[in-house]
């Protein structure tokens, strides 16, 4: 149990690893006074604030005085993907060691992967900057339901791309549609394996930690 609100604060940062501006902005209070609060410059603040700033972190007042705030459970990103661009940098890093965002809601944080998108052919559906997750069922291979959904692959030259995944004019060619009428299409590409992507989060609601 903290003594003080300031100390429930400057605890919770740093186990959550979160920027006092970030957490203001989801709070809706002023970044200005929390600094300085946090600076000694000011020696409190008001309650309703307080309040805001607790619930920001998930919890209640009670809870974020007793210190009980966990550190968020993460997921790798593993790279770039490209929707307009070459991009042959999608496994950037080894497994597990890439940047971590923060695990959206009703995602559980085992078992996905996070890549982010480069170029504008899936505009407006996916900008540039924003965080696509998925499932790799197989290391290779191209699973029948990934057909006709959206997806990210990796194509045989170990490019990493974000496209609609549709059966191409041969079997084991595929072609990747770009949902920007204005981007090109690419005709019957040989792929190492397709994930459908299951959630996509635009760059300014990823929170990376």
């Amino acid at each position: 149990m903290f003594r003080t609100f300031k100390e429930a604060l400057a605890s919770a940062l740093s186990v959550t690893g979160r920027s006092l501006r970030e957490v203001t902005a989801s709070a809706d209070v002023s970044y200005e006074q929390f600094k300085g609060f946090l600076q000694g410059k000011s020696r409190s603040t008001n309650v309703d604030d307080a309040i805001k700033v607790a619930h920001a972190f998930g919890v209640s007042m009670e809870a974020f005085m007793a210190g009980q705030i966990s550190k968020p459970n993460t997921i790798a990103i593993a790279g770039k993907v490209g929707a307009g661009a070459q991009v042959p940098v999608f496994d950037a890093y080894a497994k597990g060691d890439g940047p971590q965002v923060e695990c959206p809601p009703g995602l559980p944080p085992h078992g996905i992967v996070a890549v982010e998108v480069e170029g504008d052919s899936m505009e407006p559906t996916y900008s540039a900057g924003d965080l696509l997750f998925y499932t790799r069922e197989t290391d290779n291979g191209i699973p029948s339901d990934v057909i006709g959904h959206r997806c990210v692959v990796e194509d045989e030259d170990g490019m990493g791309w974000v496209k609609q995944v549709k059966a191409g004019d041969e079997p084991g060619l595929f072609h990747l549609i770009s949902l920007n009428p204005g981007a090109q299409t690419m005709w019957n590409k040989r792929l190492k394996w397709a994930a459908r992507v299951r959630l996509a989060w635009p760059s300014d609601l990823a929170r990376k930690v």
